[in-house]
C-alpha cells in the first residue's frame, strides 16, 4: 500500500506553529477528523496518547511518527504536518521534530507496521526528508512522496504485467557489525540487477535487525537466492531452492557475477535439515575455514553492543573520577572513588560481564543452532571466572578469558552437534524431550567438565599473553605491534585480516576488564586505540586524495570521496572499498602504510581507547585525545601522499 494512497491533500498542513508535543498531536488528530478518517475522535486521541506513554514515537532525524490501532478508525489513513521551528518530541537525539506523520490504523491486521516500515525506508534518505520539510504546498508535498515511492519501489508500477511480477533473484546480506558492508553489498546487488535487467530484492541483516525481509511467496517464485554474508543467517526457509553462499565482500565487488550464478543455474540446491535455522555452510560448498570465520563473526557481532556500551560507561567513570581530582597513578580504585563514578563503573562492568558468555553462546548457536546456546553461555561464563574441577566457584582463579570463551563456543558447539547425531538413534517416542531435557543436560555436563579441565591451562596462556603485552609496552616494542595492527586494519578493509586485528583489540578490552594491574590495562587499551585508528585512515586518505589530488580520480570518485570524510571519522573502513577494488595494487599499499603509521604513532604517544567503535565520536573515551587526532592526521596524510605517488594523473 502506497503512502500516497493513505495521505490526501486535506490531510497535510505545512508550516504549522505548535507550542509542544500535545499541540502537535491535537493538530494531526484534527486533520484526521477533517478528512473523515475517524468514527470517534476522542477514542482515537486516547489511543495515540496511550501509545506515547509507552515511549516517544520520535525516530530521530527531526521526524516523529505517532500511530495507533483503534476501533475508532474507519479505514487506514495518514496525516502530516511540517513544523519549521520544531517541537520537542522527546527524541533520543534531543533534536526538535520538524516533520510529523500520524498513522490511523484499524484493528484488523498490522497495517500500521507496514506503513511505519515504508515511511522509515523513505525517510532514511536525508535529501528526501529535507524536501518534505521545505515543501510550499500540499500538492508539492504529495508529489515529492509519489516520486520517491516510484523510485524506491519500481516493482509496484510493474504489478499489472504478469511476466514481470515477483523477483527473479533474492539476496541476503550480512556482516559482523551490520553497519557498512551489509548495506554496501545490498546497494551493489540492486544496482547490478537494474543494469542487467534482472528483478532482485535484497534482505539486509544489519545492526538494526532484518530489513526488507524476504517473504515465503517471493522465495517460492524466485530463481534462486544469493547469501553474501560473513555471519550466520536464517536459511531453513530456502529449502529446495538454488542457493549460492559467499562472503559479503563479493556482494560489493562482483555483484553481476553472483547474479549470473543464479540466472545461469550454477547454484546448488539447498537442503535444510528442518531442525535448524542457521546457515548450513557445508551444503553451500564453503570451506571449513570459511565456516569457522562465519561462526566467529556471529559471536563477535552479538558481543559488540556489550563491549561498546560497557566500555563507554567505564570510560565515563574514569572521566568523573579524573574530573574530581582523583589520581589514576598506582590507584587500583580509580574509577570507583566517587559515587557517580562507582555507579557508571559498576553498570559498565555488568555489561562487560556478559561479553564472554555472549561471544561463546552465539558462536555455539551458529554451529549447533538453539541447542548450542546453553553450552556456549555456560562455557563462556566458566571461562570468565576460571572455574576448575576443584574450585568451580572460587573468585581467585585465573580466568581463561577471551581465548577460553572461543574454545567454549567452538568446542561446545561441535560437541553439541555430536550429541544431536547420537540422539538421532533414540526411539521416536523421545523426540519431544530431546530439546528440553536430553540436549541441555548432556550439553551442560560436557561443557562444564571440559571448561573446568582446560581453564587452568588457558588461564596460563592468557596470563602469558597479558604479561607479554606489558613487556612489549615497557620495552618500547609496542610501537611495532601498533604498526602491525594498524596495517592489518587496512589490508583488506573488513576482510579476515581486518577482523583478526579487530577481534584481538576487543579481546584486549576484555583482558583489561579482568585485571587490576594498571600497566596491563594501559597496554590493552593502547591495542584498541591502534586498531581503531588503523581502520579510520583508509577512508580519510581517500577523501583527502580526492580533494587535493583531483587529477588522480574520475568525476564519480571525486563526488563520492566527500562521504569518506564522515565514514573515516566514524571508523567505517569500508568506505574505501570501492576505490581499493578498482585499483588494489596502488590503493591498498598506500592505505596500509598510512594506517600502520597512525597505529604506531598512537602507541608512541601513549593513546588509549576504552570503546571498540565510534571513531572521533567517542573522543571522551580516548586517552591523550589531541595526540590521537595528530596521529590520525599524520597517517592519513602519509596515505594521501603515497596515493598521489602511486597513481598517475588522469
Amino acid at each position: 500500500m502506497r503512502i500516497t494512497d493513505l495521505l490526501t491533500k486535506s490531510g497535510v498542513a505545512l508550516n504549522v506553529d505548535v507550542s509542544d508535543k500535545g499541540a502537535a498531536i491535537e493538530k494531526l488528530v484534527l486533520l484526521h477528523e477533517k478528512c473523515g478518517n475517524l468514527k470517534d475522535v476522542a477514542a482515537y486521541r486516547d489511543g495515540i496518547l496511550k501509545r506515547e506513554e509507552m515511549g516517544t514515537t520520535a525516530v530521530g532525524m527531526e521526524v516523529a511518527i505517532p500511530h495507533a490501532k483503534s476501533e475508532a478508525v474507519k479505514a487506514p489513513a495518514l496525516t502530516a504536518i511540517t513544523v519549521p521551528n520544531g517541537v520537542d518530541y522527546g527524541a533520543a537525539d534531543n533534536k526538535p521534530c520538524k516533520l510529523i506523520f500520524m498513522i490511523a490504523a484499524t484493528t484488523d491486521g498490522d497495517i500500521h507496521l507496514e506503513v511505519l516500515a515504508r515511511l522509515m525506508q523513505l525517510l532514511m534518505d536525508e535529501e528526501f526528508t529535507a524536501k518534505l520539510k521545505t515543501a510550499k504546498t500540499p500538492d508539492e508535498f504529495l508529489n515529492i512522496i509519489d516520486e520517491k515511492e516510484t523510485e524506491k519501489f519500481p516493482e509496484e508500477a510493474a504489478k499489472s504485467e504478469p511476466e514481470k511480477s515477483g523477483y527473479r533473484v533474492l539476496a541476503v546480506t550480512a556482516c559482523p557489525t551490520g553497519i557498512a558492508h551489509t548495506y554496501m553489498a545490498a546497494e551493489a546487488l540492486v544496482k547490478a540487477g537494474e543494469k542487467m535487467g534482472i528483478t532482485i530484492k535484497v534482505e539486509t541483516n544489519g545492526s538494526g535487525g532484518v530489513k526488507n525481509a524476504l517473504t515465503a511467496e517471493e522465495i517460492a517464485d524466485c530463481d534462486g537466492i544469493i547469501i553474501a554474508a560473513d555471519k550466520s543467517v536464517e536459511t531453513a526457509r530456502f529449502d529446495r531452492k538454488p542457493v549460492y553462499s559467499t562472503k559479503v565482500a563479493d556482494g560489493i565487488n562482483k555483484p553481476e557475477e553472483l547474479i549470473n550464478t543464479i540466472i545461469n543455474g550454477k547454484a546448488q540446491t539447498f537442503h535444510s535439515n528442518q531442525k535448524a535455522t542457521k546457515d548450513n555452510s557445508s551444503d553451500s560448498g564453503e570451506s571449513f575455514g570459511r565456516q569457522i570465520y562465519k561462526h566467529l563473526m556471529n559471536g563477535v557481532s552479538h558481543m559488540l553492543p556489550f563491549v561498546v556500551a560497557g566500555g563507554i560507561f567505564i570510560a565515563i567513570a574514569f572521566l568523573i573520577d579524573s574530573a574530581c581530582g582523583v589520581s589514576a597513578e598506582n590507584n587500583s580504585a580509580f574509577g570507583t572513588v566517587t559515587p557517580a563514578a562507582n555507579w557508571f563503573k559498576t553498570i559498565g562492568g555488568y555489561a562487560f560481564n556478559f561479553m564472554l558468555p555472549i561471544l561463546a553462546g552465539f558462536i555455539a548457536r551458529s554451529i549447533a543452532d538453539r541447542p548450542g546456546l546453553l553450552v556456549g553461555f555456560v562455557g563462556g561464563f566458566l571461562a570468565s571466572n576460571g572455574a576448575t574441577l576443584i574450585a568451580p566457584g572460587a573468585t581467585d582463579n585465573i580466568p581463561s578469558g577471551f581465548l577460553g570463551a572461543l574454545l567454549a563456543g567452538f568446542a561446545g558447539g561441535y560437541l553439541m552437534l555430536g550429541i544431536e547425531k547420537l540422539c538421532d538413534k533414540l526411539p521416536d517416542a523421545l523426540e519431544g524431550i530431546k530439546p528440553v531435557l536430553i540436549y541441555p543436560l548432556a550439553g551442560l555436563g560436557i561443557v562444564s567438565v571440559m571448561m573446568c579441565v582446560v581453564n587452568p591451562f588457558m588461564g596460563m596462556i592468557n596470563s602469558g599473553l597479558n604479561n607479554g603485552l606489558t613487556w612489549l609496552s615497557e620495552n618500547n616494542l609496542g610501537i611495532l605491534l601498533g604498526c602491525i595492527l594498524g596495517g592489518m586494519m587496512s589490508i583488506d578493509m573488513g576482510g579476515p585480516f581486518n577482523k583478526a586485528a579487530y577481534v584481538f583489540g576487543t579481546g584486549m578490552l576484555t583482558a583489561a576488564a579482568a585485571t587490576t594491574d594498571p600497566a596491563t590495562q594501559t597496554a590493552c587499551y593502547q591495542v584498541m586505540a591502534s586498531v581503531m585508528i588503523g581502520g579510520m585512515v583508509p577512508p580519510l586518505a581517500i577523501a583527502l586524495s580526492t580533494t587535493f589530488f583531483k587529477n588522480r580520480w574520475t568525476a564519480d570518485d571525486r563526488k563520492n570521496g566527500i562521504v569518506n570524510y564522515i565514514m573515516g571519522l566514524s571508523f567505517i573502513t569500508e568506505g574505501a572499498i570501492p576505490y581499493a577494488a578498482s585499483d588494489p595494487l596502488k590503493v591498498i599499499p598506500a592505505c596500509a602504510l598510512g594506517a600502520a603509521t597512525s597505529g604506531g604513532l598512537s602507541w608512541l604517544f601513549g593513546c588509549t581507547l576504552m570503546a571498540p567503535h565510534g571513531g572521533v565520536f567517542v573522543i571522551a573515551t580516548i586517552g591523550n585525545p589531541l595526540m590521537y587526532l595528530l596521529a590520525l592526521a599524520i597517517g592519513s596524510v602519509v596515505a594521501m601522499l603515497l596515493l598521489a605517488i602511486f597513481k598517475r594523473a588522469r
